[in-house]
């Protein structure tokens, strides 16, 4: 049978990415640093994807195991060495972490195997470009003689899983949409088997029609409905004004993808309506507060908002949906996130230009730079 290792054992990898391996008949190793998910899912012979909403089904998984990449690092090389896929689902800012994990494998690799197919799943552009390139430090030297043991595709992913039902175990909750895109190229005529799936040549408009449309959409929900003082997302969909906010900031980033991909406007206010509608499942009990946390991180150069908008207003597009956005954004605040609590400490300290700067990547000559160091100022004043 073949064999799949896929980093981050919580909701998405099960919910989601395990579950498309585990159809596609691989078996599963999850590898995670939470003792006690490994050894609940090592405890387990099987375990259910409930999808709740129209259409949806339960979904059984078996065949998988856990291990501890924490407290073994040389047994997770050595499932990487003999696996045929490695997948992701660790948030951006991890991957820098299981990469020497990865590089492990690679080196015990037999060198005449077929080489590891690498995907990284995450809210990120480029994703597993990124996680080669942490790969490749991890590996200095050696890198050259272990590049060929393994193919790097880009994918983009989307599944929203909300936060879980207390007491179901390792068994997940998700809608029943899901959209898996993955490159093409890299696999030459040996893709992996995972059904579901959509090979595409060029991923680019995929990946941006996603982040643009689903995360920007998700994340101005949440922010726009904490402002109102709304608890679910579903809550926040509900709310004339704030399902207003966040259509107009749709409407902005779906002008871009025209712009830059393409995409039929048609074909795009059609993809909106649905993901509005997904938003709307009353059936998934997604908060507002988690949605909006790592609000910094939300902030950045290339991520949802930011990356957008600096792309619209660069030819012209109007933005100011967006921005309302990122204002709601700068005011959101649980004190259990530590970036939400930074976000509150910067606009404490900075001017409206350092802050605009040190969040945003912006230059400060980008014509966005302005705009959004005037939100800024009025969410500072807002404060005081």
């Amino acid at each position: 049978m073949a064999k799949a290792v896929h980093f981050g054992a919580g909701n998405i990898g099960r919910g989601f990415v395990g579950l498309l391996l585990h159809e596609g008949g691989y078996e599963v190793v999850f590898s995670d640093v939470a003792t006690a998910l490994v050894d609940a899912i090592n405890a387990a012979d099987e375990y259910t994807v409930h999808e709740v909403g129209e259409g949806g089904r339960d979904r059984v998984v078996t065949g998988f195991r856990a291990i501890d990449s924490a407290a073994d690092p040389d047994g997770v090389a050595a499932e990487v060495a003999t696996a045929d896929v490695v997948t992701t689902a660790v948030g951006p800012t991890v991957l820098r972490f299981i990469a020497p994990h990865i590089v492990a494998g690679l080196a015990l690799r037999e060198p005449n195997a077929a080489p590891l197919q690498v995907m990284a799943c995450e809210n990120a552009i480029g994703a597993t470009d990124t996680l080669r390139a942490h790969m490749q430090e991890a590996a200095g030297e050696a890198w050259d003689a272990l590049a060929g043991r393994a193919v790097f595709a880009n994918t983009a992913v989307d599944r929203i899983v909300p936060g879980q039902p207390e007491g179901q175990g390792i068994d997940v909750t998700v809608e029943p949409f899901y959209e898996w895109a993955i490159e093409r190229h890299p696999f030459g005529d040996a893709p992996p088997s995972i059904p579901g799936a959509h090979f595409v040549d060029d991923l680019a408009p995929y990946i941006e029609r996603k982040l643009f449309t689903v995360n920007t959409g998700h994340a101005t929900a949440a922010y726009l409905g904490a402002r109102a003082g709304l608890e679910k997302i579903s809550d926040a969909l509900a709310d004339e004004t704030v399902a207003a906010g966040v259509a107009r900031a749709l409407e902005e980033t779906s002008g871009i993808l025209v712009a830059k991909h393409g995409f039929d406007p048609a074909e795009l206010a059609e993809y909106r309506a649905t993901i509005l509608g997904r938003f709307r499942n009353p059936a998934l009990p997604d908060t507002v507060r988690r949605v909006g946390r790592q609000p910094l991180r939300k902030l950045s150069r290339h991520e949802r908002f930011v990356g957008p908008a600096a792309e619209a207003v660069e030819r012209g597009l109007p933005v100011d949906g967006l921005l309302a956005a990122m204002g709601a954004a700068l005011v959101f605040y649980d004190p259990e996130d530590e970036q939400s609590v930074e976000l509150r400490r910067l606009l404490a300290e900075l001017d409206p230009n350092a802050f605009t700067a040190h969040v945003t990547g912006l230059e400060p000559q980008h014509p966005l730079f302005a705009r959004f160091a005037a939100v800024v100022a009025e969410a500072q004043s807002a404060q005081r």
